[in-house]
């Protein structure tokens, strides 16, 4: 220590949030002073906030004509609501060639939102929801091809204890709002996470029978009909409360660890 140097606070790791090219959360390093110790500069002594690391939760989908995506938005946006919680959205990769997108009059995707193209990314979650929209009663084959490419993580138990959900699309009452989940909890035993249905949490919600609405215990829905039909109010706010309640499970289990 020089002449006239004062104590020299010690300091401790943070971990913050950040973003990398406006899309991709990282988490970086800064030190901070311990204690509530304080900084010095022209203007003399300042205290120090400590900044505390949000938690993550992925909101990974796949959505053909964009009824998935409206329920992964609003799912996001109960994410956040939740202090110290961020949800963050990406879209799995394509499995079907343009030309078919075409014929099929699929529209163009939203680049705003990006590309997962590493199964590995997921381990970087402190929870997890997966969209898609259902073919035949279980998931759609672009979701099911995804899941296959994280059987590296499943060796290693990358993701065991992670909490995970649902939100599905279907084109009709039938379709499978309820098969699609129980045909994909499989991929989330053989991982080892920890699947988290809404049940009937969502109160008087649930049980509205005066309208056509999406969604169940298992997690929200829309119906999409001839794709024309677009996500109702009542199916947008069941998504948002999964979204709320994901977090508000992933903020609980973080506490307890």
């Amino acid at each position: 220590m020089g002449k006239g140097g004062g104590c020299i606070p010690s300091k401790k790791k943070a971990q913050i949030s950040a973003k990398e090219k406006d899309d991709d959360p990282v988490s970086i390093e800064i030190l901070i002073p311990e204690n509530n110790a304080t900084t010095s500069s022209q203007e003399g002594p300042q205290p120090v906030q400590e900044v505390k690391k949000k938690l993550r939760v992925f909101i990974v989908f796949y959505s053909m004509y964009g009824h998935v995506e409206a329920l992964a938005k609003s799912l996001k946006k109960g994410v956040d609501s939740i202090e110290g919680v961020e949800g963050v959205l990406y879209r799995i990769p394509e499995t079907l060639p343009e030309e078919v997108l075409q014929l099929m009059k699929a529209p163009q995707k939203d680049d705003h939102v990006p590309l997962i193209s590493a199964a590995e990314k997921l381990v970087e979650a402190d929870g997890l929801l997966f969209g898609f929209p259902t073919r035949y009663g279980s998931m759609a084959a672009q979701m099911k091809a995804f899941f296959d490419s994280t059987g590296q993580l499943w060796r290693e138990q990358k993701l065991a204890g992670v909490p995970a959900g649902f939100f599905i699309s279907t084109g009709t009452q039938g379709g499978g709002q309820e098969t699609t989940a129980w045909t994909a909890i499989t991929q989330l035993v053989h991982h080892g996470m920890l699947y988290v249905p809404i049940g009937y949490t969502f109160g008087a919600g649930m049980f509205d029978m005066d309208s056509i609405r999406g969604g169940s215990p298992y997690g929200a829905g829309v119906y999409a009909g001839d794709g024309t039909r677009q996500a109702s109010e009542t199916e947008l706010a069941l998504a948002e409360y999964q979204g709320k309640y994901m977090a508000s499970t992933v903020k609980k289990l973080a506490k307890k660890s």
